[in-house]
């Protein structure tokens, strides 16, 4: 059964009204830049210094892994989780997960989501966004 755990960003992000709108990565980096609404509209860049494998959701996060059991943790307009127990990092290549020992990140929006899985706890910076 996945297990979340609520990740504190420091903003108060109403999830349904944000969305995934970029997304880079190179050698040991990776960046995801989140459309979020707080009070107004704003960026949020989601930073990984080291290897990622990436699942990218186009839609509200449906359940797409085989698990008949509930998602334990998921709190209402969350954004940010780490995750424990889901088929996606189970599903990985053995040896990359005993060479890398990832964790699980899940970031949730009303429209694109990400799951990302990495040795590097994710860094936060809120973009200056034009108005």
């Amino acid at each position: 059964m996945p297990k979340y755990y609520p990740i504190d960003v420091g903003l108060n992000i109403l999830c349904s009204g944000s969305n995934l709108v970029g997304l880079n990565w190179a050698v040991n980096t990776a960046t995801a830049d989140f459309s979020i609404w707080t009070n107004r509209n704003q960026t949020l860049r989601v930073s990984f210094h080291k290897e990622c494998i990436f699942r990218v959701l186009d839609e509200m996060p449906l359940s797409t892994e085989n698990d008949l059991t509930p998602n334990e943790g998921l709190v209402r307009e969350h954004f940010a989780y780490r995750v424990e127990g889901a088929v996606f990092s189970a599903t990985q290549s053995e040896a990359w997960r005993f060479v890398v020992n990832p964790q699980h990140y899940g970031f949730i929006t009303g429209a694109g989501c990400l799951d990302a899985l990495t040795a590097a706890h994710p860094m936060f910076e809120q973009l200056e966004t034009p108005d």
